[in-house]
Formats: C-alpha cells, sequence, structure tokens
C-alpha cells in the first residue's frame, strides 16, 4: 500500500511539473501575442472607424474617460461618476479590468526592475491624482462628493445632447438576432414569459437568470417544455437575456456593471409585469444578480434556487477581485477549462479575436453543427454560447463576477437573515465551478439545502436531466409558498 501511495504521489507531482512548466512557457507566448493584437486592433479600428479605441492594457484610465466618463480612486477601489438623464451615479467598477499582471511582470516582481517599475508607477498614481482633483470628497462617507463648475457644465452639455444611435463596432456580428435591439424602440431586455396573460390568474411569479456567455434559450428550452400542466396555468415564467447578450440591447459604452444589471432586470421584468413577489432561479453568474435582487428587495423574493453559484471567500488581507480572478482563470493549460477561463479573463485582445472568430460568425457555426450531425442536434446552446459582443463579455466578467466579490459576502449575510427558502445545486464533475463554493455558501446560509447531483457538470447540471430537475423545482416552490407563511426574502 505504501508503495501504491508513493507511486501515486511521484506521478501527481510530475503531472503537476509538467503542467507548471508548459503553462509558463505558453502563457509568456500569450502575453507577448495579446500585445501585438493591441497594436494590430489599433489600426484596424481607426481604418475603419476613423477612431482609436483605448484599452485597458495600454490606460485603464484612458479605456474609461474615452466614453466621457470621470474615474475615481477610493481606498483602493475605482468608481466612475456617470450620467443617466439628469442625474450623476457612481459606478463601481472591477479593478482587474486594468490590473492583470502579465506572467513576466510575476516573475520578475522581486528584482530591481519591478522595484523601479513601482517608483515610476508611483508618478503616475501622483499624476492621476492630479488629474482627478476636481473631484474632492467630503467627510468619510464613500458616497459624498462634490464636483466642480466645468465638470458640472461638461455634463449639463451631455444632458442636452441628442441621444447618440446605437452603432455596431466592426468586429461585433449584425445579424438579425445580435442587432435586433437597435430596431427597437423600448430600451429593455429581451423577454421570453410563458403562463397566463392575465396577472390576476397567475399565483406565483418565477423569474430564470442564465448565465455567463448564454441565454434565456438555457430555460426556455430545456424547463420550459417540462413543467406541468398545473405549473404552466397558474405560473407565470420569466426568462431574460442579460444586458449585453442573447437579443437584449448590446450598448458598445456600457460597463455592464453590477447596477447597469440590476436595473435592467427591473426595468424589463419587475416594474412591466406589476411583480410584487417572486421565486428566482440562477445559473453561475446569474446567482450573484439573484443575490444582489433579494437583497434589494427583502420583501418580495419567495425563494432563491442558486446553480453552481460562484462564490469564493476571500481571505483576510487578500483583494478581493484580485483573487477571485485567481480562483477562476489560474493560467494553467489543463484542465482545458482552467485555459479557457484564463484567455477570457486576462487577455483583452485575445479574447476579442476569439469573438471576432467565433461571435461573428455565428450563423456559419451554427450551419456547420447542423450540416456535420445532420440537425439530429438542437443548437440553442450554440446560440446563446455566441450571440454576444466581446465588449459585453468583457466588462461584465470582470464588473460583476469578479467586481463583486468583495460583496457577496455582504449579500449572504443579508439573505441569512431573511426568511426565503434558498436551495444550492451543483454538479459533482463541476470543473469551472468548484463544488466547494456550494458548501461556502451553506457555511453562510446555514438553512440553506445543498444537493450535489453525481456525475453532472457545469451544463449538465440542467441539460439532459430537465425533466427531473422541473419537478424538483415545482416542489421547491410549493414548499416555499406553502402554509401561512409570509412571501419575504
Amino acid at each position: 500500500m505504501g508503495v501504491v501511495m508513493k507511486t501515486k504521489s511521484v506521478f501527481f507531482l510530475t503531472g503537476r511539473f509538467i503542467n507548471d512548466a508548459l503553462s509558463f512557457f505558453v502563457f509568456l507566448l500569450l502575453d507577448f501575442l495579446d500585445f501585438v493584437l493591441c497594436f494590430v486592433f489599433k489600426i484596424i479600428d481607426f481604418i475603419v472607424e476613423a477612431e482609436w479605441k483605448a484599452c485597458y492594457c495600454s490606460s485603464g484610465r484612458e479605456a474609461i474617460t474615452s466614453s466621457g466618463k470621470i474615474l475615481l480612486s477610493e481606498k483602493g477601489e475605482s468608481k466612475i461618476v456617470c450620467l443617466t438623464s439628469s442625474k450623476l451615479q457612481l459606478e463601481e467598477i472591477s479593478d482587474t479590468l486594468y490590473t492583470r499582471p502579465s506572467l513576466l511582470s510575476e516573475v520578475s516582481k522581486l528584482t530591481v526592475n519591478e522595484i523601479k517599475k513601482l517608483k515610476v508607477e508611483k508618478g503616475f498614481v501622483e499624476k492621476q491624482h492630479q488629474y482627478c482633483k476636481t473631484v474632492r470628497h467630503v467627510g468619510t462617507m464613500r458616497s459624498k462628493f462634490t464636483v466642480n463648475s466645468t465638470i458640472v457644465e461638461m455634463l449639463q452639455g451631455k444632458i442636452r445632447r441628442e441621444p447618440s444611435r446605437p452603432v455596431h463596432r466592426w468586429s461585433d456580428c449584425d445579424c438579425s438576432v445580435c442587432a435586433s435591439w437597435t430596431f427597437s424602440s423600448k430600451d429593455t431586455l429581451f423577454v421570453r414569459s410563458q403562463g397566463p396573460k392575465d396577472p390576476r390568474t397567475a399565483k406565483e411569479d418565477v423569474l430564470f437568470i442564465h448565465g455567463f456567455i448564454s441565454s434565456s434559450s438555457f430555460w426556455t428550452e430545456t424547463l420550459f417544455p417540462n413543467f406541468s400542466n398545473s405549473v404552466k396555468s397558474t405560473y407565470r415564467l420569466f426568462a431574460v437575456d442579460l444586458l449585453g447578450f442573447g437579443h437584449s440591447p448590446k450598448p458598445a459604452d456600457s460597463l455592464y456593471t453590477l447596477r447597469e444589471h440590476l436595473d435592467m432586470i427591473e426595468r424589463s421584468v419587475l416594474e412591466p409585469h406589476k411583480i410584487k413577489s417572486f421565486h428566482i432561479v440562477a445559473h453561475s453568474l446569474g446567482c450573484i444578480l439573484a443575490l444582489a435582487l433579494a437583497v434589494k428587495h427583502p420583501g418580495a423574493v419567495k425563494s432563491l434556487t442558486l446553480l453552481a453559484p460562484p462564490y469564493f471567500p476571500v481571505p483576510k488581507g487578500e483583494q478581493a477581485a484580485q483573487y477571485v480572478m485567481k480562483q477562476v482563470a489560474p493560467r494553467r493549460i489543463w484542465p482545458p477549462i482552467s485555459f479557457g477561463a484564463s484567455i477570457a479573463c486576462y487577455y483583452e485582445h485575445i479574447s476579442r479575436s476569439v469573438c471576432l472568430l467565433v461571435s461573428k460568425n455565428h450563423r456559419l457555426w451554427e450551419f456547420l453543427t447542423k450540416l456535420i450531425t445532420r440537425n439530429r442536434i438542437r443548437t440553442f446552446l450554440i446560440e446563446g454560447f455566441f450571440c454576444h459582443t466581446h465588449n459585453a463579455a468583457w466588462h461584465t466578467l470582470h464588473n460583476v463576477i469578479f467586481g463583486s466579490a468583495a460583496k457577496l459576502d455582504g449579500y449572504l449575510d443579508a439573505v441569512r437573515d431573511l426568511k426565503c427558502d434558498v436551495n444550492v445545486i451543483h454538479g459533482s464533475n463541476d470543473e469551472l465551478i468548484p463544488i466547494e463554493c456550494s458548501h461556502q455558501v451553506k457555511t453562510k446560509i446555514p438553512r440553506a439545502r445543498v444537493k450535489v447531483i453525481d456525475k453532472k457538470d457545469h451544463i449538465t447540471i440542467v441539460v439532459g436531466r430537465q425533466k427531473a430537475f422541473a419537478r424538483e423545482l415545482e416542489e421547491m416552490w410549493r414548499n416555499a409558498s406553502g402554509g401561512d407563511r409570509k412571501a419575504g426574502c
């Protein structure tokens, strides 16, 4: 037995060494490739769009302020001043957008050159502080600030200016699906609904929120057809395409922050349909939005069903967004899903190239898939994966998944003190979001019921077992609404 254990240990260490060594050289090459693609895209953008487009690898401040926004730095966090109608609002953005160290910088950070680099960066920070000194913080409250008269005049000019028409970037798809929002006068999300049209005959409302790089089809093509006739006749089911995905708007000037996603869900579902109480079913990224909605509407949510929630407890002293990014994207070539996540998280221009190849040409890939399989499989997962823009995916990944890392503990603490049912479901073979994330949710919310589905991964936790999962959801909703218990999460 001892010899077997030692042999396994040797194989494990050898495999780990090979993975680390190969990963070092592969990501070193990717660092260089992303650097080259930065200049390539700048040149093409200038030729096609007659404008130099700022990016985060050159200057985070430039990438944000080039759209007329004002960048603030406060206690290690970054916020921007944005304008909506006639109001000023502070938008929180993730520092992972513009501080993603390359492999070379990590290896050399203890060298003399790194020390010199820190001195240079210190000078840059001082210049940035000089740039932003027109925005002065008042007292110790984070939300209190004053803006001088010059900036006020600039913003007033923006208020009077005619709203810009939505324009597609050359690297984005302009098909009827991806561009359908540009022909609509409504500034709302695309919503697929099922159930009684008359709200007076509906007993319950359910909101479905999909995960990262997906769409409402993840729910409507799997669960919706498999609900019982009783649910179909008495429940109003709403599945949204999140901002930047599927048929929903994909504004090029949006930073796709947590607040923007929440506001659009409220404006597109809760307000027009006059929803007072509801259940939420969310997957992956959608779990973060579901928790934020539950905290924002504590008296409305009856139950939370979270599938593979991306909750990574942040150790004390760690920078939350950076820590979670390293957990999701460890920059290793194995397993493949970690390799893909690392490219999506760290490389702005390589990921844009992937979107150019895949998303812009999604109709071709869908056709080839149907041709090769002789139309034997449904392509809704492919459609959901392809129908987005790089701008939407990039900013949602950083500003929601990573940027909300410091907030999740507070959200979970708030939900713990409320009364709604909480169900957490995870696939045992999920390589993207570790199963420990769901167990960590349980430690924060002791009443949460955690169910591990054997031999299922991040997608097959729903796809392939939709009939069984539909029955499970119906049971959860009945339990949450049973008895004399008041709805309230």
